[in-house]
């Protein structure tokens, strides 16, 4: 039977388990324990000391082999906690058994962050909105735009101190850019209050910037806007983002295209979908009519007998493909206005063709009538 103080039993794996699943039952145990999890709970606080003791052994294979060989470790009994938990207590988490849980909780951050705080960092991308026409759409455009970025502040090159100063290192965190703090039985790094990661704190702050080491600047570029562009496209232009900070790049400008509504056409890819009123005459014996396309009117002819709903196409003149693949078409419904306001030759016009209907004239009304009996 195991003891109490079984080192596999306290982790809940057998003897014959492999390194990485005693990685895993340990994070997961410690995550369970974790202080935030149970709100300082004193049993949950001594249970977590047990399994980082346990871990701290079985997590190093020379250890490993004495432990299962004599029940100890570095020739010390294990029966209580202060050897493996207090290696790793304020100590570096890399050498202890925090190591792994800070990794799991914080992804390395407070140590990556701690050695990128002076690093090059890249500028933000920018985003601007910008409304074209359907006909600029059909032939593509240039548009020129005009948008405020943070830009290097020429007076103080970016350092964010007055001339004839410097940043000076932060008396907190001593350049690290990071702090140990304690949580319960945690201790843990964050980024630097004072200096916000920097590692370095201005005194005399730059007048034009404020400190900040950017300014804001106007800037107009003009930008080409294909063919065929759609709403909701972002079109990339490189470099014309925020200015990087420390050296760092630039960050990208994105356009995101906006149409403006048409009069009379709306977008299905690369057809225009255009509803076209017609008289009821027309409609009867046909007619040619003009029609609006994208690039001026045009004629289409309407054969005679066409019904309300009707599609007729025009080839070739909707919007063209954005990669260049092809051309659209305008798609034409027809509407067939019924007359309003007859006068009483009209009506005794129409009076005398409804008598001389039959059921070929209205050949769907007739089949209808015929059902409904």
């Amino acid at each position: 039977m195991p003891t109490p103080t079984d080192l596999y039993e306290i982790l809940g794996v057998s003897k014959s388990a492999s390194q990485e699943e005693i990685r895993k039952a340990y994070l997961k145990l410690a995550h369970k324990y974790h202080p935030d999890k149970t709100g300082g709970d004193k049993a949950a606080e001594d249970k977590l000391k047990e399994i980082n003791a346990a871990y701290d052994i079985l997590k190093n294979p020379e250890k490993r082999r004495q432990y299962d060989q004599f029940g100890t470790a570095d020739g010390q009994p294990f029966g209580g906690f202060g050897q493996g938990f207090g290696q790793g207590y304020g100590g570096d988490f890399g050498e202890s058994p925090f190591g792994d849980l800070f990794d799991m909780l914080f992804g390395q951050g407070g140590r990556a962050g701690q050695r990128g705080a002076n690093r090059p960092q890249p500028g933000h991308d920018l985003e601007y909105e910008l409304s074209v026409t359907l006909s600029e759409v059909a032939k593509g455009c240039k548009k020129t735009i005009s948008f405020s970025r943070p830009e290097t502040c020429n007076d103080c090159g970016g350092s964010g101190a007055a001339k004839g100063t410097s940043a000076e290192t932060c008396p907190q965190c001593r350049g690290a850019g990071q702090v140990r703090m304690a949580h319960g039985v945690f201790s843990m790094s964050q980024t630097c209050p004072r200096c916000r990661g920097a590692g370095k704190v201005i005194s005399n702050p730059c007048r034009s910037c404020n400190g900040a080491g950017q300014v804001k600047t106007k800037r107009e570029l003009s930008i080409d806007i294909p063919a065929g562009v759609e709403a909701g496209n972002r079109l990339r232009v490189a470099g014309e983002g925020e200015a990087g900070r420390m050296g760092g790049p630039r960050g990208d400008l994105y356009i995101r295209i906006r149409v403006a509504p048409h009069e009379f056409f709306e977008r299905s890819g690369t057809d225009l979908i255009c509803i076209v009123p017609i008289t009821f005459t027309q409609a009867a014996i046909g007619a040619t009519i003009r029609v609006p396309t994208i690039s001026g009117a045009a004629e289409l002819k309407v054969p005679p007998a066409t019904q309300t709903g009707t599609q007729l196409r025009m080839r070739g003149h909707g919007l063209p493909d954005m990669r260049g693949y092809r051309q659209g078409d305008q798609i034409v419904i027809i509407r067939v206005e019924t007359p309003v306001k007859l006068s009483r030759r009209q009506r005794e016009l129409l009076e005398e063709f409804e008598s001389l209907s039959n059921n070929r004239t209205y050949p769907d009304n007739d089949a209808f009538k015929n059902r409904v009996k």
